[in-house]
């Protein structure tokens, strides 16, 4: 073989290489919000927890409706910690 086409073969097997690993890392990530988390204290630890404290100190009338959706927008929103 010539250097030319194995250059060509090594080119196309990074291609490859590379394809396979984005493949896997686009494929393979867990959905943090799946489960309920809490942290050490027992506060909520991601979003879907978050909303279901939130939903149950609405329901109980430990936070107002405005509360409940500040907390929700501060801590799952764009920019929140939670994400």
């Amino acid at each position: 073989m010539t250097k030319n086409k194995l250059n060509i073969m090594a080119q196309l097997v990074t291609v490859f290489i590379l394809g396979i690993l984005v493949c896997y890392l686009l494929l393979n990530r867990e959905n943090s919000n799946s489960k309920l988390e809490y942290g050490n204290t027992g506060y909520p630890k991601n979003c879907r927890s978050i909303i279901k404290a939130n939903y149950e100190g609405w329901y109980l009338n430990d936070f107002t409706a405005d509360q409940a959706l500040d907390s929700i927008n501060r801590n799952c929103g764009e920019f929140g910690y939670a994400w």
